[in-house]
């Protein structure tokens, strides 16, 4: 055989010898659901990523109690729509190797029987190869392109990373405002338990009117109503909060979590203009918009440099086994002719698309602008219903003292010292209440400026292989 043919058998042998073969990975519902019923706040690969990400030793493990700081790492660990969005992000990743590939050569082998007197054989064969060359920069529109869409799928990744965060503050805030709002109404209920005691006994010396005791009964029904609500949410909010974190309820057991409730935004200020102007243009979201924008912008400039044709070069080689074996050679090339159609329809299509794109990227902007507008109204509307609540609380409890006094000095009786403490218990729970709102209202603000919180770079670090 010619050492030509030779050589391409050997070439095909060697490509084919490189490709990957599959590997099957199947789902193993139980064993999956198995892997989540394991999850729990005591791993110690769990322990391990902790510690690097708030850079310090936890000597004392499992934390006790769990503050919103560490729990948030605690998501980023396990919540499974991170783990898409990561494995979204890997998809498109893999498509820029796709874009940076090379079109493959091709090798059209022949025969043409042709029975002639005196020759070696009446079969003459031949071989044809074809080497595309693609123009105008096709292949850097490409990868352009992919590179794009991978950066907006990486911020795709950060966005989900800020909503995971969203849900736990939300959750968490709900949980820990849950327990504390329960404790003010037990003591409330104490407190009208005891005063309604005071009136009944009163009312039967005939010193009160059964209205008196009837209206006292009736606020009692109310806070006791009112605490079994708290419960209830107490009860509910426990299960949103591992949901939040990737957790079954039971990994939870008897964990304590704690919030800080104070109504200072922080360090930054989280109202000022340059916060407002810095994520109107660095939201995460926003620059997702930009690199969704930035694809569809190279995808146009892919589709108009396919105006320009590719350039095939076949060269060839044809053994003619006459009497005297001739080695014949050839070179061609082939070129699309632009004639019927100049791609003017794919570039219509991808300029609309890009003007699509900027379309959303504008409505996504207009609504980032009224979000981080109206969290910044609600903040302030909030805080400025909170000092007034807070101001009324101090007073209250400035009353309480002065009637405690003066039980003291038998200018009172028990009686009155119960009413002034029923009046301060609900001064501090108005209070409590303006004071959640106002946490409310500061996630709302926090999670639209997307400050002061830094995502750490184990956001895009997948977790699921270190699961115990």
């Amino acid at each position: 055989m010619n050492a030509v043919p030779k050589l391409c058998l050997a070439a095909c042998a060697l490509a084919f010898a490189g490709c990957v073969r599959f590997q099957p990975r199947d789902l193993a519902p139980e064993q999956t659901a198995a892997r989540l019923e394991s999850r729990s706040l005591t791993n110690a690969d769990l322990k391990v990523f902790l510690e690097q990400n708030l850079h310090r030793d936890l000597k004392n493990w499992p934390e006790a109690p769990w503050d919103f700081e560490t729990l948030t790492l605690v998501a980023f660990y396990y919540n499974p729509s991170l783990e898409v969005a990561r494995a979204d992000w890997q998809v498109v990743t893999a498509g820029e190797k796709t874009a940076a590939a090379r079109p493959n050569p091709t090798v059209t082998p022949s025969a043409a029987f042709e029975p002639a007197q005196g020759a070696f054989s009446p079969w003459i064969p031949s071989i044809i190869f074809d080497f595309p060359i693609e123009t105008a920069g096709k292949r850097r529109r490409r990868m352009d392109q992919a590179a794009h869409l991978s950066e907006a799928a990486r911020l795709n990744v950060a966005t989900m990373a800020w909503q995971v965060r969203s849900r736990l503050r939300t959750t968490l805030l709900e949980l820990v405002a849950a327990g504390q709002r329960s404790r003010l109404l037990e003591g409330l209920v104490r407190l009208r338990e005891d005063l309604l005691t005071r009136l009944e006994s009163q009312y039967r010396a005939g010193a009160i009117s059964a209205f008196e005791v009837n209206t006292a009964r009736l606020a009692l029904m109310r806070s006791r109503a009112d605490l079994a609500e708290a419960q209830r949410l107490t009860a509910e909010a426990r299960p949103n909060v591992a949901a939040a974190l990737g957790l079954p309820d039971a990994a939870l057991g008897q964990t304590r979590f704690v919030f800080d409730l104070a109504p200072s935004p922080g360090p930054d200020d989280l109202t000022s203009k340059q916060a407002r102007e810095m994520a109107l243009l660095g939201r995460t979201d926003i620059l997702g918009a930009l690199a969704d924008y930035a694809a569809s912008q190279s995808a146009l400039q892919l589709e108009i440099a396919k105006q320009y044709p590719d350039i095939h070069l076949s060269p060839g080689y044809m053994w003619n086994s006459g009497s005297t074996g001739e080695h014949d050679w050839q070179l061609g090339g082939t070129i699309e002719l632009p004639l019927l159609s100049r791609h003017q329809g794919p570039i219509a299509e991808a300029a609309a698309r890009r003007n699509a794109s900027a379309a959303r990227f504008l409505e996504l902007q207009a609504k980032v602008l009224s979000e981080i507008d109206a969290a910044i109204s609600s903040f302030r509307a909030t805080g400025t219903n909170f000092g007034t609540l807070e101001a009324l609380a101090a007073e209250q409890a400035r009353q309480q003292e002065r009637i405690a006094a003066q039980f003291q000095a038998g200018a009172v009786d028990q009686l009155d010292v119960l009413t002034s403490q029923v009046e301060l218990n609900t001064a501090e729970m108005a209070r409590f209440e303006a004071q959640v709102k106002l946490q409310q209202a500061l996630g709302s603000l926090e999670n639209a400026i997307q400050r002061p919180f830094e995502l750490p770079p184990s956001v895009f670090q997948s977790s699921q292989n270190h699961e115990r």
